[in-house]
Formats: structure tokens, sequence, C-alpha cells
């Protein structure tokens, strides 16, 4: 198999997300009565980057076989603790974004000794994390409120030279500066090798264990990210429950939709970030197209079910497992 085609299947989830997403989005905008201006990209981005930092939370853990059913959670957590230090001076506000993206971080770590060294199933320590993590954000917000550095969040979530979305050079920088080089690292090779044949990948010596353990961090890392900019959005923190299951929800769909296998092994973040950005789509379409509310929930889920059976569709040709990884 020549070098482009071997590249070209192994992208294939991630190239089919972007084709997903980008078919979405031009139906929203043809619909839409204001058609592409800037502050419809403005606001179509901020929405979709929010989910898209959980989803590329969700795909780390999806990645070694697993499933983090707390993402949601550490999510409103990260944004209460963020409404609290992510506040004041420009100094003090620095301080609080890495007291904010270590607590994530924090959090995925403890999701990663539970599942690596207590041996629990990932979803059930997860959702074991998760209603924790929720009741330390509930603690600390039980009435939505606090604050942020004002001209962070306006920098972060408003538009460069007027045209080009901040919050989308945003979710590129994290991309270069953390995933890439993850994803290029003997940790990142070994997360990946956890998913797709632990048993072979331990016995020629892969470090899984940490392997395992540098993606439940880096997965709560980015779902800190996610809480930070949720802060920067709405200028608050608030301890939502319904917020954080229906991100987490959300963010399983949206690794699906960017061609994350299930089984593990096989997808990337960056398909995650173009599933997320599908999955926030079909939301605005129903908008755009006036749909009654009391309809919008079961069309949404109808179309994200076509969509995501549109990237299962390989699967189908799938005699074994081991055939997914050719």
């Amino acid at each position: 198999m020549s070098e482009w085609r071997y590249w070209l299947n192994e992208q294939r989830g991630t190239l089919l997300g972007l084709v997903i997403f980008l078919a979405m989005f031009v139906v929203y905008i043809a619909n839409h009565p204001a058609g592409l201006t800037a502050n419809v990209a403005q606001t179509a981005a901020n929405k979709g980057v929010l989910l898209a930092f959980v989803a590329m939370a969700q795909a780390l853990v999806v990645i070694t076989a697993g499933i983090d059913l707390s993402v949601g959670m550490i999510f409103i957590l990260t944004n209460c603790i963020a409404s609290y230090i992510v506040a004041g001076s420009a100094g003090t506000a620095a301080l609080g974004v890495v007291g904010v993206l270590l607590a994530g971080a924090a959090c995925g770590g403890v999701n990663g000794l539970l599942v690596i060294h207590g041996r629990l199933q990932p979803i059930v320590a997860t959702i074991s994390t998760g209603a924790i993590y929720f009741g330390l954000a509930l603690l600390l917000r039980p009435f939505p409120g606090g604050g942020v550095n004002e001209d962070l969040a306006d920098a972060l979530t408003g538009r460069l030279f007027g045209v080009i979305p901040s919050s989308l050079l945003l979710l590129l920088g994290v991309v270069v500066v953390v995933w890439i080089p993850f994803r290029k690292s003997l940790l990142g090779r070994a997360a990946y090798a956890a998913g797709s044949a632990e048993a072979a990948a331990y016995m020629s010596g892969v470090p899984l264990k940490r392997g395992k353990f540098a993606a439940y961090v880096l997965g709560g890392f980015f779902a800190g990210m996610g809480g930070l900019f949720l802060t920067f959005f709405t200028y608050t923190g608030d301890a939502a429950y319904q917020s954080g299951s229906g991100y987490t929800l959300w963010s399983i769909a949206a690794v699906v939709l960017g061609g994350v296998s299930l089984f593990g092994g096989r997808g990337s973040a960056v398909g995650a970030i173009f599933g997320a950005f599908a999955a926030r789509t079909t939301g605005d379409m129903l908008f755009v197209f006036d749909v009654d509310p009391l309809w919008q929930p079961l069309l949404q889920g109808v179309v994200l079910l076509i969509a995501v059976s549109i990237g299962a569709v390989t699967l189908f040709r799938v005699r074994n497992r081991l055939e997914w990884f050719q």
C-alpha cells in the first residue's frame, strides 16, 4: 500500500467527520437569514469549541477502549472553580487558568488510577467519580455566580481582526501544542496500543499503564479546558447537572461522528472536534428551520442517528476485530 493510501486509510474516520460537519454547516448557512457573517461564525465557533474540548477528553479515553462518563462533570467542576480563581488582575487570572487546568488533569488522573490500579471498569469508575465531581461543584456553587477576568474572556471568545473567531485559534493551538505531540509520543502510541491489542502490546514491553494514565490525565485536562472556556463564554460558574450530563452524552456522539472507534485504538482527537461541530450544528439547523421546540429533541436524535450510522458503515465489512486496524 502506497504512503498516501495508508495515510488516507488511517485518517478515514477523521475525514468522514469533516465531511459530515461541512455538509451540515452548508445546509445551516444556506438557510440562515443572515447567511455566513462574522457574528454567525463567532457564535457557531464558540458553541462548537465548548463541546469540542469535552469531545477531545472523551476521545482520549475511548482510544484506550474505555469510556468516560465523568467528562461532563469535570467540565462543570472546572467551570465552578474558574468562576472563583480566574478573576482579578491579569496576573491573578493567569495563575487561575493554570489552577483550573491542573484541577481538570487531577480529576482525570483519579479516574486513571481507579481504572488502572483499582482495576475497575472505566464506565463504573467514571460514573462514581462523576457524582463526586458534581457534588464538589455543587458545594462550590450552590447557586450560579462568580466572575472572570473580562478582558481575557473577551479576547478568547471574540474575533481576531474582526473576522476570525478567537476560539478557533485557541482550539487550533491546543491541538498543535498538546494533542499532536502526545499522539506522536511513546505514551500516545501506548494509549493506542492499549485500545487495539492490549495483550500483544504488553508482551512487547509497551508501557501500557503509563500510556493509559497519560490518556486519562490529558482527558481531564481537555475537559478542564472546556470548563474554563465555559466560564469565559458565560462570565459565571454554575453547577448545572443537566448541562454536565448533556455534554457527557454529546461527547460520546461526537467521538463516534468523528470516526473514533468505540473498539479503541483508532481515531483521533481532531476527528472528535469535527464530530463535536457536526453535533452542535444539528441543533442550529433545527433553529433556522424554525422547528417546534417540542419536536427538536426527536428530530435532533434522528439526524444524529443517521450521521452516526454513516460513520459506522465500515464496521459492517469487518469480519474480525483485527481487520479494523489494518
